[in-house]
């Protein structure tokens, strides 16, 4: 019945609320300070108290962790996202506030209440042990002790209590509801005229003078600015660099081989057909013996004339599944079949029939139709294997001691990056117009927000220093240096004249659209029976069937009577429309049901209410963002 309100919900924010917001029992802001401890970068403040870069940095990670355990395909890199860092902050900023009010308020909960809590909550059910105890083993491998469990639960009943009695206060009465419904679903009869931008750019002509103070309007600057970047040198220290350097001798590679022959070995196959009489334990002693007796005749008859045994097998076996297809069991390797049953066609060459072999399922006659593997693939033909995989084995023992080296010398001689590139034989490779955060689809270090946070820090740009070692993939360090930077900066007139007449041109004709609009509104108003072209549409907000939202909107919040009604709609760069209102229908079908209406728009009001809340609380307890979270807030908001 909400599609309306579900389709105007971004599914990212669906996805942030459920990855931001989990549970106090895996995340608790108390819990990251415990652990991380010590000074650091004040980030965000709430009454007075900062939340630091370390618990932020805490919370991202977590995030990932957890995230990465329900859906181990997802890409980390969308926790790199500016979207995702500013979410993840704000959730720590909420908890801060909501603990900070139930102080404040001096709401308690007692122990009873906890340990109920506990014993009867389904979430818990995993943590219990079978008497309604805590489980200390699998509270310790979430990383806590039962007292920080215990303190955690007790924060988040008092943080559930902050909000309980806003969102348990809201009323809807059937009559408010009634009129929210019919702003919502009620139906208008419309006919829509459009004066459309593009139709009007034959009409306008922007002058010289007219550009250049377009240009020089501060408003327009951003839309003219060369973005920031810089030429850089980096080096990236990785396990295919360290394995250049590897000599393996040959007597080594052929250790090896020897060592892991059963790897360069095909498997062993066989394909048998069998017959089978069934005689499983729970048959009498004398009825066992007549299958016995059966399966020694039937032997005996395909032993006189081998070709007959599919056919044999067809008319006699009791395996229905192979039966019809003459008792064919197709390719298996070993361990695919029981023990006598395998030991037995392993022993087989293809043609050979076999005696009765007993088994827990009856008895059976094996014939083995074809053999294949065994055979072992010679030194020469894997060497090449060999020698790669050996060195990749030694590179990763290697790369802890290379990976500190590495960051020394990057560190101890910042001025450049020749001293790491020589000692392990790396490329110094250049990147030109390399931008502060990654490009969609970069990958490597420029596709790393840490290595480009490092690159482009204040020192880094200032002083053109090497940056620390980043780790930027698995077995992967990458270190940077400016070359060159280039902050951002308006470009010249005569860089952009054309794209700036464009874009003044569309705007003096979205004018032209919107006063010639406006002209033939009021001309509609002064002769109400004037006709409108266009086909009449029925449109609501739940079912707007391609109406612009600001016609839409102008024409739902236009008075119902007297009809005709007619209405203006801005539609900014796209020009301007003229709508006719020539009748009010009902609601639309899709609100036939009152009652479940009812109780979803007062869980709207009671979000609402209960955001607007917080929002005071955000308020009253003078929350900050500060230093570098207000560069990704604001990265946040521009990708929007």
């Amino acid at each position: 019945m909400f599609d309306f309100f579900r389709r105007h919900t971004r599914v990212l924010q669906f996805v942030l609320f459920l990855l931001v917001f989990p549970s106090f029992i895996f995340f608790g802001i108390q819990g990251y300070s415990r652990f991380m401890g010590g000074e650091n970068q004040t980030v965000a403040k709430v009454s007075g108290h900062a939340i630091t870069q370390a618990e932020w940095d805490y919370a991202m990670r977590e995030q990932l962790e957890r995230a990465q355990r329900q859906m181990p395909s997802l890409d980390p890199k969308i926790f790199e996202s500016p979207e995702m860092k500013r979410a993840s902050l704000e959730a720590l900023v909420r908890e801060r506030v909501l603990l900070t009010a139930a102080d404040k308020l001096h709401l308690t909960v007692p122990d009873e209440r906890l340990q109920r809590l506990f014993v009867t909550d389904p979430q818990f059910a995993q943590l219990r042990n079978p008497d309604g105890s805590l489980n200390k083993d699998a509270i310790a491998a979430r990383g806590m002790s039962s007292e920080l469990f215990a303190q955690r639960l007790r924060e988040d009943l008092a943080q559930r209590q902050v909000m309980l009695g806003i969102a348990a206060s809201v009323i809807a009465p059937v009559s408010d509801t009634s009129t929210a419904l019919d702003a919502m679903f009620q139906q208008r009869e419309i006919q829509v005229e459009r004066f459309e931008t593009k139709d009007f750019l034959s009409k306008v002509n922007p002058t010289d003078a007219e550009v250049e103070a377009w240009y020089k309007d501060p408003a327009h600057a951003a839309q003219l600015q060369a973005p920031e970047q810089a030429t850089a040198e980096y080096l990236v220290l990785d396990l295919e660099a360290l394995k250049k350097d590897i000599k393996i001798p040959e007597e080594d590679l052929r250790k090896y081989y020897a060592e892991n022959e059963k790897r360069y070995t095909a498997p062993e196959e066989r394909r048998a057909s069998h017959i089978l009489v069934k005689a499983d334990k729970s048959m009498s002693a004398a009825d066992r013996e007549k299958a016995k007796a059966k399966a020694e005749a039937l032997l005996a008859e395909v032993n006189k004339n081998p070709s007959s045994f599919a056919e044999v097998a067809k008319k006699n076996s009791d395996d229905a599944g192979s039966a019809e297809k003459g008792g064919d069991l197709d390719w298996f390797a070993r361990g695919a079949m029981v023990k006598p049953f395998e030991d037995t066609v392993f022993s087989l060459k293809p043609g050979q029939i076999s005696d009765v072999v007993t088994t827990d399922f009856g008895y059976h006659i094996i014939t083995v139709t074809g053999a294949r593997g065994g055979e072992k693939r010679p030194f020469e033909a894997v060497r090449g294997e060999i020698e790669n995989e050996v060195r990749t084995q030694l590179a990763q023992k290697r790369f802890a001691e290379a990976a500190v080296e590495f960051q020394n010398l990057v560190y101890e001689q910042s001025d450049s990056l020749k001293p790491a590139a020589d000692r392990f034989h790396l490329e110094i490779r250049t990147m030109p117009n390399a931008r502060r955060t990654p490009v969609q689809g970069a990958a490597g270090p420029f596709g790393n927000a840490k290595f480009l946070d490092a690159l482009f820090s204040a020192d880094s740009i200032k002083n053109k220093r090497n940056t620390d070692a980043i780790e930027v993939g698995p077995s992967q360090l990458a270190s940077g240096r400016i070359v060159k930077y280039e902050p951002a900066h308006q470009l010249p007139l005569a860089d952009v004249r054309a794209k700036v007449r464009d874009q003044l041109a569309q705007t003096q004709a979205a004018a032209l659209a919107r006063k010639t609009g406006e002209a033939k509104l009021a001309a509609l108003k002064a002769t109400p029976t004037t006709d409108m072209p266009g086909t009449p549409a029925i449109v609501s907000r739940a079912n707007p069937r391609e109406t612009p939202r600001e016609v839409l909107d102008a024409v739902m919040k236009a008075p119902a009577s007297p009809l005709p009604q007619f209405v203006g709609a801005d539609l900014g760069p796209q020009g301007y429309a003229v709508a006719k209102i020539v009748k009010v229908w009902g609601r639309d079908p899709v609100a036939a049901d009152e009652s479940r209406a009812q109780g979803q728009y007062a869980s709207a009001w009671a979000e609402a209410e209960t955001q607007a809340y917080y929002d005071a609380l955000q308020t009253r307890f003078n929350v900050q963002i500060t230093g570098a979270a207000k560069t990704v807030s604001a990265s946040a908001d521009a990708s929007r």
